[in-house]
């Protein structure tokens, strides 16, 4: 494959929304698996035999793993050129996808989980990019919004393809259906994809940035996965996780400032829009994350509903995401004010999930599905006027950088909101199940049942399956509570950014 030199092939129209068509798809199928597995979560770890606390790790590692390669996109894009790592990435993953689905144990599905992550990562902002190498100028607005539509519908979508997929056909097939689609992609890749090759040159790697980063982040990763089941503070290795992890990201500060060539070029934070609004946007995706991953579960092992709709309740959000996207491209367009759009989107969010937090065990089929429709009404308004809010604070020449750093930090949050979310609702759990027992009178709740005719055994059984689903469902609530003041803070916290400088609609 030959590289070209930079600058914009003419495409035909057709060939250039195909061509826009396919990026954007590699880029869906990608994050899509950060959340297809959620509701599968069940059946793997039924499958594997383990719990399904260790099942989670599956979601986690992938998300921490591509949060990992983000940064080094643009060192191995001017290395390899856009198209050949586009390329080797799309195989990559697709590899790992099918290891993933032959995986016959918890350690085999994990490790494959991280290396289909580490190739996954690359290939969202390298798809970004070679969006933005296909369209002219004054339409870079139509390629962002393309970028931003997968972003927002593949997590909120995959919770639908993973029940229908795990209920039909097995989870293997979550993984599997991967590979004739990502076979597909390379080889439109490489038969009409050539013109938008990059030029190559010999660039230095930050080895030593590069080490301390995967060194607090896994070890942070690792001390989220692992305390919720070793008491935390008071099990050693959790505490020597926290040290390393903590020492480990004061080093990695201290390095990339000083570095010539940082692996992350975190002086762009100097820029108050931006780090305010790359906050934002983490920590509104970290809210958002924490209900695709606690709503498939709840309702598959607390209410009995099967995959499919478990997983079409928690993607209801996409349905009006999808409609509503053009609005909020158009109005961003307009001059709006974006922080306006987004304060407002986001205490939307916040409100709905006030609404989620009254969920109880006998609500209906749609006293779930209209908060996650009305709630997607506003996924639209924050996304891509954050993404304005960010990038536009910068300097023309750091976008790129700004850029990269943006997907680092909104998928480490990603990762790290969802070992959160699963502490809290685990916690929460067996502290609502001991206020609950210690409250419910067993002696004189077990003499009842049994004058109506169970037996001493049936009572018991019945006294703790109560206890359990009351105990799961207020863990529930409790999570959307804190999810519900996480959007607070982002509304509030998205003021204290200036206006951008850029132009609205062309980040």
């Amino acid at each position: 494959m030959n590289a070209q030199q930079p600058g914009r092939p003419i495409f035909t129209p057709f060939r250039l929304w195909l061509s826009a068509i396919m990026l954007a798809f590699s880029n869906f199928i990608v994050v899509l698996d950060m959340t297809v597995a959620n509701v599968s979560i069940p059946h793997i770890a039924g499958d594997l035999g383990v719990s399904m606390d260790q099942g989670t790790w599956i979601i986690t590692t992938y998300a921490v793993a591509e949060a990992l390669t983000v940064p080094l996109t643009g060192w191995l894009a001017q290395r390899f050129g856009a198209l050949r790592l586009y390329v080797m990435c799309m195989a990559g993953f697709g590899l790992f996808s099918f290891l993933c689905g032959i995986s016959t144990t918890l350690q085999m599905i994990v490790i494959c989980r991280i290396g289909q992550g580490l190739c996954g990562g690359l290939v969202m902002p390298i798809a970004q990019t070679l969006l933005l190498r296909l369209f002219p100028r004054e339409d870079i607005g139509k390629a962002m919004l393309l970028s931003s539509m997968t972003v927002m519908l593949g997590p909120a979508m995959g919770p639908t393809v993973g029940g229908f997929i795990s209920d039909n056909f097995g989870w293997h097939w979550i993984f599997l259906i991967n590979i004739p689609l990502v076979i597909g992609l390379i080889f439109f890749a490489l038969t009409a994809l050539r013109p938008l090759e990059t030029s190559t040159r010999k660039v230095p790697v930050d080895v030593t940035g590069l080490f301390l980063m995967i060194l607090w982040i896994g070890c942070l990763q690792l001390m989220l996965d692992l305390g919720r089941n070793r008491d935390w503070f008071a099990d050693p290795l959790i505490v020597v996780l926290a040290v390393v992890a903590a020492v480990g990201f004061c080093a990695f500060l201290i390095w990339e400032l000083t570095e010539e060539h940082p692996i992350v070029d975190i002086r762009v934070f100097r820029h108050g829009g931006f780090t305010f609004g790359v906050v934002a946007l983490s920590l509104c995706f970290g809210g958002y994350f924490a209900s695709i991953v606690v709503i498939p579960q709840w309702l598959q092992s607390s209410m009995g509903y099967p995959a499919v709709l478990a997983g079409f309740i928690t993607s209801c959000t996409a349905l009006t995401a999808l409609v509503t996207s053009q609005f909020a491209s158009k109005a961003v367009g307009r001059g709006i004010d974006p922080r306006l759009m987004v304060s407002l989107a986001v205490a939307w969010l916040g409100c709905m999930s006030l609404v989620r937090a009254t969920w109880t065990n006998g609500s209906d089929f749609w006293h779930l599905a209209a908060p996650q429709l009305i709630q997607g009404l506003g996924m639209s308004f924050f996304i891509l006027p954050l993404s304005i809010i960010s990038i536009g604070a910068v300097d023309e020449d750091e976008i790129a950088t700004a850029t990269g750093i943006q997907n680092f930090v909104r998928t480490l949050f990603i990762g790290l909101s969802t070992a959160t979310a699963l502490t809290i609702w685990s916690d929460t759990q067996q502290e609502a199940r001991n206020e609950l027992a210690s409250n419910l009178q067993p002696e004189s709740t077990l003499e009842t049942l049994t004058d109506a005719g169970f037996t001493a055994e049936q009572a018991r059984g019945i006294i703790s399956n109560l206890v359990e689903r009351e105990a799961v469902v207020m863990a529930v609530d409790h999570v959307f509570l804190i999810s519900a003041a996480v959007f607070f803070i982002c509304a509030a916290v998205v003021w204290l950014a200036p206006r951008p400088k850029a132009p609205a609609g062309t980040p």
